[in-house]
């Protein structure tokens, strides 16, 4: 895409500024560092054009704050002080399910994602949101606990101009075939093969 110009320009009827503001269903995945980085960078870019932000944070542990919540989160304040920006909204799904052992059954849990999916599915139906950061969201879904059709299904019909991101590794092909852009982060390094665990700053 030399100097942003499309390689292919399809012949479906849509003007230049219709195939431009395209709600899009944007896919993060792979095993490389960074998938959830570039979508809160998004939301914030979002954030600055006066859309309505809402992330949905998947599998990470309810009592991690990640900087970028932090982040947004003030910005949302100041949306609501001055009205510059847009409003901006960060939601746990479900509480107790994380990459660390937690209380409580794998039944409980894949009911928490399933609940977390449901209310997604309400506010997509409202339009209540610009954009949707659906974090860490292919593991519920791969895991089962939220039915892959009903969410290609769900975000592939959904009304008016709502842009969706989806983070995590392993995302489903459905949802992949669907998605209008699909990153995919590859490992070449990474300091944890060197016996190194995370840091402030660079992981939260």
């Amino acid at each position: 895409m030399p100097q942003g110009q499309p390689s292919n320009v399809p012949e479906d009827g849509l003007t230049t500024r219709q195939r431009r503001n395209r709600p899009l269903l944007m896919v993060h995945t792979g095993d490389g560092k960074g998938k959830s980085t570039a979508a809160f960078g998004l939301a914030m870019r979002g954030w600055n054009q006066g859309w309505n932000i809402g992330v949905f944070q998947f599998v990470k542990s309810a009592k991690w704050r990640v900087g970028e919540q932090t982040v947004l989160e003030r910005l949302g304040r100041l949306h609501a002080e001055t009205g510059e920006g847009g409003p901006v909204e960060w939601h746990k799904m479900g509480s107790g399910w994380s990459w660390s052992r937690t209380r409580g059954s794998e039944a409980d849990h894949a009911a928490d994602a399933a609940e977390g999916w449901a209310e997604i599915k309400r506010r997509l139906a409202a339009g209540a949101h610009d954009l949707y950061v659906l974090d860490e969201f292919t593991y519920p879904i791969a895991w089962g606990w939220v039915d892959a059709e009903d969410v290609v299904e769900t975000l592939a019909n959904r009304p008016g101009h709502q842009h969706v991101i989806v983070t995590g590794r392993r995302a489903h092909p459905r949802l992949l075939e669907t998605a209008d852009l699909v990153t995919e982060m590859t490992k070449v390094k990474h300091p944890m093969d060197d016996g190194q665990k995370g840091q402030r700053g660079i992981e939260w």
